[in-house]
């Protein structure tokens, strides 16, 4: 594959200017707790949602689970040392709610934490700062059993969980995630079926939209209290959405998916307030009964940072009568109340995800959020992409994954030039890892994984990260 923003080829002069990042900016690798720890049915944990989901024939590829992963549960002290020879100056990271809570309520379960009490003390220990995501997707299997997130309790179980996990690793962690991409958990989980639990309602993908939210401002309020110190935020997976034409009705679809994909999350938790034509959208859906007295104001409770996970574009169109839409939007839809927007290819270049490469769009997307809602620092917290690795005499030259790193960090080079507050990127993902839907046919990680072996191999585009961490910037080649 061929990129503009690539990398020139050996023997190739690069004029580029070298790009140095401010002082201080927090270079990292990011994971999750069930796509790499293994061990799920050891010390103490219990099922979570996508145990249930991954072990349910039909619902992950080749029918693929979460049991091993990366054994990292086993491997810890290792993968660390790793991420100490790769220079990596934070770490971010999940915590399983089954593993330190089992069932989602009640104490704490003493072996779970003492496993994140190791790792927490295993990066200080190596010189990296942990960042510490509170929920990746991982709830418990007896509150989806009680109606999982449409369910307002589970906001509340939440906050309990989160005071747990604050009591025991406050003193020694400072940044702190609530939730991770609460869209997918959200419209992927409850709204398509594609992702744990597998339930396809789009008032229930509605209800849990809120619910993850209230859950999160619950938690803030939770971790401030046992932890005052601790700078607190939550992550948000965030999309340019483009009119595939000028045409009023193709303006208008982008309109229409930008309030479900990005204004449904951002407009709560930083106005306090749900956006009126969004609500408009959804009224043949929710009549947002569920949306009680000072939720909003719970919601939008002021944070310290915020996290943005960027992948790639939405280009969408109006609905063409008798048309079906794109593979991967095909009913049950995630996308309540414009599933008949149209997703629209380009014919630009596409990771194995089958997502466009568009490193423009994280300029786009860092100053929308800067100068439309906020002037908190922001931090990527997820940014990569998935390719068709190769090992070949133990090596692995993953080079167009090294330039879509390289694209998308002179976009975040960008963006601080245009005032935007960045203060850090997260390169999803430390390693190849249990992708959700998809198991393991699809590697993100800059450390490649034999599953069978559990031997890691790191990438080209680790090593080139490494020296980007090194110098604190892009130097040319």
């Amino acid at each position: 594959m061929s990129n503009p923003a690539s990398p020139p080829a050996a023997g190739v002069v690069d004029d580029r200017p070298p790009l140095t990042f401010p002082p201080g900016f927090l270079w990292g690798a990011a994971t999750a707790a069930y796509q790499i720890e293994g061990a799920a049915a050891e010390g103490g944990r219990t099922p979570s949602i996508w145990d249930t989901f991954s072990h349910t024939p039909g619902r992950v590829v080749e029918g693929h689970t979460g049991d091993v992963a990366c054994d990292h549960y086993h491997r810890m002290g290792s993968d660390v040392a790793l991420m100490a020879e790769l220079g990596l100056k934070s770490y971010r990271f999940s915590v399983s709610w089954p593993r330190v809570q089992p069932g989602g309520t009640g104490p704490a379960n003493a072996e779970g934490l003492d496993f994140y009490r190791r790792l927490v003390d295993e990066l200080l220990g190596h010189g990296i700062e942990p960042w510490l995501t509170l929920y990746h997707w991982d709830l418990p299997q007896p509150l989806e059993d009680a109606g999982g997130w449409p369910a307002r309790d589970s906001a509340a179980r939440f906050a309990d969980y989160a005071t747990l996990v604050a009591d025991a690793l406050g003193d020694r962690v400072r940044y702190w995630t609530t939730l991770n991409e609460p869209w997918c958990s959200a419209f992927l989980g409850y709204g398509s079926g594609v992702h744990a639990p597998g339930r396809s309602d789009g008032a229930d993908a509605v209800r849990a939209g809120h619910h993850l939210m209230l859950g999160h401002g619950l938690a803030v309020q939770a971790l401030r209290a046992a932890r005052p110190t601790a700078e607190v935020g939550v992550t948000v997976n965030l999309y340019p959405v483009t009119p595939a034409t000028d045409a009023p009705a193709d303006v208008d679809a982008a309109r229409r998916i930008d309030g479900l994909a990005n204004r449904f999350f951002l407009d709560p938790l930083l106005r306090g307030s749900y956006p009126a034509d969004l609500m408009a959208d959804l009224a043949g859906v929710t009549d947002f009964g569920h949306v009680r007295d000072g939720d909003l104001a719970t919601i939008s409770t002021p944070l310290d940072v915020v996290g943005v996970n960027y992948y790639s574009r939405h280009v969408v169109a109006a609905p063409v009568p008798g048309a079906e839409p794109e593979p991967y939007w095909r009913a049950p839809s995630c996308w309540p109340g414009s599933e008949d927007v149209r997703f629209v290819t380009r014919g630009v270049p596409v990771t194995d995800m089958n997502w466009e490469i568009d490193a423009p769009g994280l300029v786009e997307t860092l100053r929308r959020v800067h100068e439309e809602y906020t002037d908190l620092p922001l931090y990527v917290t997820e940014n990569g992409s998935a390719f068709v690795d190769e090992v070949v005499d133990g090596q692995v030259d993953d080079v167009d994954r090294l330039a879509y790193f390289d694209a998308h960090l002179r976009a975040a080079h960008e963006a601080i030039e245009a005032g935007v507050p960045l203060r850090g990127y997260f390169a999803w993902s430390l390693m190849d890892n249990f992708e959700w839907a998809w198991g393991y046919t699809k590697r993100f990680g800059m450390v490649h994984v034999d599953y069978d072996s559990q031997v890691r191999i790191p990438k080209s585009s680790a090593r080139w990260y490494a020296e980007v961490i090194r110098r604190n910037g892009l130097a040319a080649q």
